[in-house]
């Protein structure tokens, strides 16, 4: 639902426009047409980069101008910065940039000089000053279960094989089943090793897909957390140039697709001091400036919240967490960009966010695998949808228009991916 700006607690500068980055082939993105209903519902003016002029994004009646440029993530980095500083210069003035993903999100915290130059011909672009190497450690799961380590915050046991001997030696000494990812975020648009999180039953099942992996495998293996011994909890938040939060949630996830291990398809806002407290103090710890999505999993078997994610950027279900005082991440930080205050306000528990096309047949394996989220409402307090909304409606059908074939293709195959994993054969 839209906001009434007279009723916010807060005013933007709408001088300053905000920008939606995105490196990569995924047109059907909710978290970026959230961003810029987000802002373009106060009078921010919002462009966005797009894979052609008919994606959802591009059809928001909310958006001021889109500009399709088809990348895969993989191009040199240095085309890319000359790629957005050109999109910068049509926009002709100062702009914030909203990142989508790793690949932006690195990208514009390994070049802040050549993106922020203020001599560029625009004025430069608005952006967190963070530490140029943290955002790629962070996205990295080897960087990130290191920093825990380093850190003392909870995070599934792991290991990191450099051969198949390494993962042969793994498997005949680890308990399963075992869960298996890409070891850099960046893999997955290169030469992903497993297509997404894969569960692996057995030590002749991860021989078997070990074989696919070549000479270094770019893989971490992890425990595997119990789906009925665990809770999945989400954070968003971001942080000021000190590592303070300036708005922080805590949520727990009811639902994703694929089943407990993709994107979140039905979540809702639950108050959890303990959650942002661990939070706040790890980001402290690190000196992180930003944004962030963290995905948490709570292991009733010794009762700690373990760290599986580090996204260090929006994340796509952000509209989840909304203050009471109008407050978002997106509009956090460019109130904070732009030199103004952000209001205080708690967070709206028992609200609810549900993604309209993947959360059906998420439902329908739910049901089947008998998983409950104990900390979920009985019943939401409200409930946000991603992708239809009252007052921008053409996102919606066009989210329809491009999802049905080939959306229904890509959701079987990401369950039978799932199944295989599960299977280990």
């Amino acid at each position: 639902m839209a906001n009434n700006r007279s009723s916010l607690p807060f005013e933007p500068d709408r001088s300053v426009p905000g920008l939606i980055v995105k490196f990569g082939d995924y047109p059907l993105h909710h978290g970026g047409v959230g961003a810029i209903r987000s802002l373009g519902r106060l009078g921010v003016p919002m462009y966005a980069i797009t894979e052609d002029r008919y994606t959802p994004a591009a059809a928001s009646r909310h958006l001021t101008r889109a500009f399709p440029w088809r990348t895969t993530g993989t191009e040199d980095p240095e085309r890319l910065v000359d790629g957005l500083l050109r999109v910068g210069r049509r926009i002709g003035r100062p702009t914030v940039l909203i990142p989508t993903d790793e690949e932006a999100a690195v990208l514009i915290a390994e070049h802040q000089k050549e993106l922020g130059d203020k001599e560029s011909g625009f004025g430069g672009f608005l952006f967190p000053r963070v530490e140029p190497e943290l955002p790629r450690r962070l996205a990295s799961k080897q960087g990130l279960h290191e920093l825990c380590v380093e850190h003392g915050i909870a995070s599934p046991p792991a290991a990191f094989p450099q051969s198949y001997a390494d993962i042969e030696e793994f498997a005949g000494a680890a308990r399963f089943p075992v869960v298996a990812k890409n070891r850099e975020a960046f893999t997955r648009r290169k030469q992903p090793a497993v297509n997404g999180t894969t569960r692996i039953e057995t030590p002749a099942g991860l021989l078997t897909l070990a074989r696919d992996w070549g000479e270094r495998p770019g893989v971490i293996l992890q425990e595997y957390l119990p789906r009925e011994q665990a809770e999945d909890w989400i954070v968003h938040a971001y942080f000021d140039a000190d590592s303070t939060p300036l708005a922080l949630f805590t949520g727990v996830k009811v639902r994703s697709w694929p089943p407990h291990a993709g994107m979140t398809a039905n979540a809702y806002v639950v108050d959890n001091p303990e959650l942002a407290d661990l939070t706040t103090r790890f980001i402290k710890q690190i000196g992180f400036t930003g944004i962030i999505d963290l995905d948490l999993r709570f292991d009733r078997r010794d009762g700690r919240y373990k760290l599986l994610d580090f996204n260090p950027r929006m994340g796509a279900q952000f509209r989840l967490f909304e203050s009471e005082s109008g407050i978002d991440v997106v509009r956090a930080m460019h109130l904070q960009l732009t030199g103004r205050a952000v209001p205080e306000g708690e967070q709206r528990a028992g609200h609810r966010y549900v993604v309209e096309n993947i959360d059906l047949p998420a439902l329908l394996a739910y049901r089947r695998s008998g998983y409950t989220t104990p900390h979920a409402p009985a019943r939401p307090s409200s409930t946000e949808l991603a992708w239809l909304a009252a007052d921008d409606m053409l996102p919606f059908f066009t989210m329809l228009a491009r999802f049905v074939r080939p959306g229904a293709k890509h959701l079987y195959q990401l369950w039978r991916t799932n199944r295989r994993g599960s299977a280990g054969s």
